[in-house]
């Protein structure tokens, strides 16, 4: 299983990204997805998941209202639309697979995914 994130960059507070990770066909359709992001001194966290459906979606608090997080099933990719960004977003993110047993669960936790793309940095000025 291979990802590949990008999309990121240098924004201004307010402004808004759009992260894609793509995928193989196989991936796509036997494996849920999630977004992790980790800021400077920090543990990386959750951000977003998506379950193997598409039809379920999660968000940490501090994200709500702001991301979303949605899938290209033609183009075998996921996104994470970042909009009103701050400061406090700015981190490496990454993309993960796990094995979708269910269709519509998602995870929170990093342990749960055993693949993981490179990451790509977002950085928010003020």
């Amino acid at each position: 299983v291979q990802l590949q994130a990008s999309g990121g960059g240098l924004v201004q507070s307010g402004g808004s990204l759009r992260l894609p990770c793509a995928g193989s066909r196989r991936t796509f359709v036997t494996r849920a997805m999630g977004w992790f992001r980790q800021a400077p001194g920090k543990e990386r966290e959750f951000v977003a998941a998506i379950s193997r459906s598409g039809r379920s979606t999660n968000y940490t608090d501090s994200v709500k209202g702001r991301f979303t997080i949605s899938r290209d099933v033609v183009k075998n990719m996921w996104f994470l639309q970042m909009n009103s960004l701050k400061p406090e977003d700015t981190a490496v993110y990454y993309c993960a697979t796990r094995y979708g047993r269910l269709p519509e669960s998602v995870a929170f936790n990093e342990e749960s995914y055993d693949y993981w793309g490179q990451g790509t940095l977002v950085t928010v000025s003020s």
